[in-house]
């Protein structure tokens, strides 16, 4: 049974952000490149350079479990919205489904591809039964793509005023957020929606200012 790195991808799932402005973009195939950084499958690699003076930037995790979550490749944020996971899924009400023990998750996974090939089935995120919770999302949406986000990492050498690269320096030269909670993001709790700073951030403000807040900058998210 085809399953994740085995399914036959001829192009990957994006957000227009990660995907980047130039219509003319050029992508690098590697099948079974790596593994997959949620459910650890051998899956089709995809690379490619968003956009002039941005970073090089590469699918994170296989298609199956971006379908199963309605997220980007790369950034793992909801492709309707462009939020967090933890964000979407607590204003909806939904519970995260996919086991996190490796041999119930193998299971899983197995079951939900053959679903998705055979029967073109894919979780319902529409909101429709929690019309105060779409309504919540829509107001925080990033209605734009946000290309800012694809550009090159902070450079670290220049945080410690260590680097001699100067303007030949590929990363950027400029001091991080002073936010250490920023820092502990991973890729795993971001798809699960759970411990998600970022989420955490933009729901703790939303909730001070009555669901009036507009969503801020993601500059924050790494990806």
């Amino acid at each position: 049974m085809a399953f994740a790195g085995d399914e036959d991808v001829e192009f990957p799932i994006l957000c227009e952000t990660c995907l980047g402005e130039n219509p003319y973009v050029r992508m690098t195939k590697e099948p079974r490149g790596k593994e997959c950084k949620t459910c650890n499958r051998a899956f089709t690699i995809f690379r490619w350079l968003p956009g002039r003076g941005m970073r090089y930037k590469k699918t994170e995790i296989c298609v199956t479990c971006a379908k199963l979550k309605n997220v980007c490749q790369t950034c793992i944020l909801d492709l309707e919205h462009g939020l967090p996971v933890q964000v979407r899924d607590t204003a909806l009400s939904i519970q995260d489904e996919v086991p996190k023990e490796e041999s119930n998750r193998r299971d899983y996974l197995a079951k939900m591809a053959n679903s998705l090939e055979v029967m073109g089935d894919q979780p319902d995120f529409s909101g429709k039964a929690q019309p105060a919770g779409r309504e919540m999302l829509k107001r925080m949406a990033r209605k734009d793509p946000y290309y800012k986000r694809n550009r090159p990492h902070i450079c670290s050498f220049f945080v410690k005023g260590q680097c001699t690269r100067g303007n030949e320096c590929p990363y950027r030269h400029e001091m991080p957020e002073a936010d250490p909670e920023l820092a502990k993001q991973n890729i795993v709790d971001r798809y699960h929606g759970t411990n998600d700073p970022v989420a955490k951030r933009m729901l703790a403000r939303t909730r001070s200012t009555d669901n009036k807040l507009d969503v801020p900058e993601d500059k924050s998210i790494i990806s």
